[in-house]
């Protein structure tokens, strides 16, 4: 069954798929590979009984937070309507199906933003509610709402959708489009505020890539910091000649526990260095062969195998090189840049690019927002829905 508007509003807040939203907003650097889900559990009167977010990885889901912040409460459930941003799930996976735990508590309506893609749901977990019992809506794909909880977990539906992670190229520039001098100084083109928010946009991601040539030149951490995050993203390096140094700083960054960052390395070099490669073994990174034309990494088969690790979102932070080499093969879904007010003259451009001798082959691209961040600008660019027709 299918609702255009959720049907009851908490009588002195935002309607329960709105508050559930926010929820779900509080999972975006926990969650991960999972989506991050909010879910809103009302009596008939519009009375918040209970709410929550999923948790951590192989932790309690939206559902089941919920249903035990009523319990904690004191509230029964029996009868209630239970608010989802994303379709309860009705599989086996770290933790049992959501489905079947609401219609066990005696949920009697489930209204769910929008329907889970993933093929191991996919409806079914509205079909058992509804074959328990159990009233289910939907909201229209177009609703504000549905369109919302999509882009909070756009790199999990990009995953079950495409079997690739959604592509965020991050870039910061002066106004001119230099990342760079031509003696190669950066630090620091944009504002310290812009460089808190990019560590945000870390977070979210579920791991950062860069290329080997940043390694070699920066010696970068490429972790999160200045941020209270409760994870640290893994990490992928495109070093097509296995030169990744022993001493470079990230190998260091890998923490322990259930929450470890994982390094991965994607390589060419399929039948060299072989003491190279054991040695970063040995230091716990994961060295994968992923050869391609020309000596070089494969990139779109690179990223078919994130996904394959329950990669959603990819944030790269890399040179001209790679990014050029990503953008000319059409694997950048989103860009985030940093503008600088400023302008550097000659130096290093955005991304190496061939020259074009007409305009139309030029990269089309469309603002998907724009705003200030301390003194600099935040562009948020998709393709254009030109060339996605």
């Amino acid at each position: 069954m299918t609702s255009s508007l959720p049907a009851a509003a908490h009588p002195t807040g935002p309607s329960p798929l709105h508050r559930a939203l926010e929820l779900a907003a509080q999972g975006l650097w926990l969650t991960s590979p999972n989506p991050r889900v909010g879910c809103v559990i009302t009596a008939a009167d519009g009375t918040v009984l209970g709410e929550g977010h999923t948790q951590r990885a192989g932790g309690p889901h939206a559902e089941i937070m919920a249903l035990r912040d009523a319990a904690a409460r004191g509230h029964s459930v029996q009868g209630a309507t239970a608010w989802v941003t994303l379709e309860p799930c009705a599989h086996q996976g770290r933790t049992g199906p959501c489905c079947d735990a609401l219609a066990a508590a005696g949920i009697g309506r489930v209204v769910s933003a929008m329907t889970d893609t993933n093929p191991k749901v996919a409806g079914q977990g509205m079909a058992r509610l509804a074959a328990a019992g159990v009233q289910t809506e939907t909201l229209p794909p177009q609703s504000d709402i549905a369109v919302q909880a999509r882009e909070l977990n756009i790199g999990f539906f990009s995953r079950m959708e495409r079997g690739l992670p959604w592509v965020r190229m991050k870039m910061a520039a002066s106004l001119d489009g230099q990342t760079a001098l031509q003696n190669g100084q950066s630090q620091w083109i944009t504002s310290a505020p812009a460089r808190t928010d990019g560590h945000a946009w870390r977070a979210r991601a579920c791991a950062i890539l860069t290329g080997i040539g940043t390694v070699l030149e920066d010696d970068p951490l490429l972790n999160v910091r200045g941020v209270d995050s409760p994870r640290q993203p893994h990490l992928v390096v495109v070093d097509s000649r296995l030169d990744m140094p022993l001493s470079a700083k990230l190998l260091d960054t890998q923490g322990t526990g259930d929450q470890a960052r994982q390094i991965w390395i994607y390589t060419a070099a399929t039948s060299e260095n072989l003491d190279k490669r054991a040695a970063l073994t040995a230091r716990g990174v994961t060295v994968i062969d992923c050869p391609g034309p020309g000596g070089k990494v494969d990139l779109a088969a690179m990223l078919r195998d994130l996904a394959r690790r329950e990669i959603n979102e990819l944030h790269v932070e890399a040179g001209h090189k790679l990014n050029g080499s990503f953008i000319r093969e059409g694997l950048v879904d989103e860009f985030l840049v940093y503008l600088a007010p400023q302008l550097l003259g000659p130096g290093q451009g955005l991304a190496n690019l061939p020259a074009l001798t007409e305009l139309s082959g030029a990269v089309q691209l469309a603002f998907h927002a724009v705003d200030r961040v301390g003194p600099d600008l935040r562009l948020l660019l998709r393709k254009s829905p030109q060339c996605q027709a």
